[in-house]
């Protein structure tokens, strides 16, 4: 009789793969591949380096899950992870664009651009491109929050324990985000934000 890991709850499923069952791993993956693509490429805007975000995230989970608390979800846990991932590639970026602007102009070409790759989602969709290109301007730790409130629809509760933060931080930072993208997407003017 073979066990049904659909069946299984993330607690099971954790330590089935933590012995090595490959298939709770590919079970885990399944489950939570898709939101936590969703909040990378949320967080960062480019398609392409979240889906390489979204998969060193989980090779950085898979390694760690002796460390994995069975009592919290596995999603919170997994990203948890993903947005340390977003942090990382971040400030690799802004490393590399540091560098971009110190080298000579005919040697520019050899780095790597740091704008936003072309979003084929958004093509045809004006607004929603406005929109994000407005939320990567926003400070990563108001970005989050829009983020994990807004489009993975996480309770208070729950984004407060993913960022290790007080609930009413969450609320403040949240209201904070609200404003701040209002003005950038030319609603109010920058004094009635603040």
């Amino acid at each position: 009789m073979s066990l049904d890991l659909t069946q299984c709850s993330d607690r099971e499923l954790a330590a089935l793969a933590h012995a090595g069952q490959q298939a709770a791993y590919r079970e885990l993956l399944r489950r939570y591949k898709t939101p936590v693509f969703r909040l990378i490429r949320a967080n960062i805007g480019d398609p392409d380096e979240a889906l390489d975000l979204t998969q060193e995230s989980f090779i950085a989970g898979f390694a760690a899950l002796g460390r994995y608390d069975a009592d919290r979800p596995f999603r919170m846990w997994i990203a948890r992870i993903a947005l340390n991932k977003c942090r990382d590639w971040a400030r690799r970026r802004s490393v590399r664009s540091f560098f971009a602007r110190a080298l000579p102009l005919d040697s520019a070409h050899d780095v790597a651009s740091d704008g936003p790759a072309p979003d084929a989602e958004a093509a045809d969709r004006t607004e929603l491109a406005r929109v994000r290109a407005a939320m990567t301007r926003l400070a990563p730790n108001l970005r989050e929050i829009l983020i994990l409130r807004g489009v993975e629809e996480l309770s208070q509760a729950e984004t407060a324990e993913l960022l290790q933060i007080s609930e009413k931080t969450v609320e403040t930072r949240l209201y904070r985000a609200r404003a701040k993208l209002k003005v950038l997407l030319g609603g109010t003017s920058p004094r009635a934000a603040e």
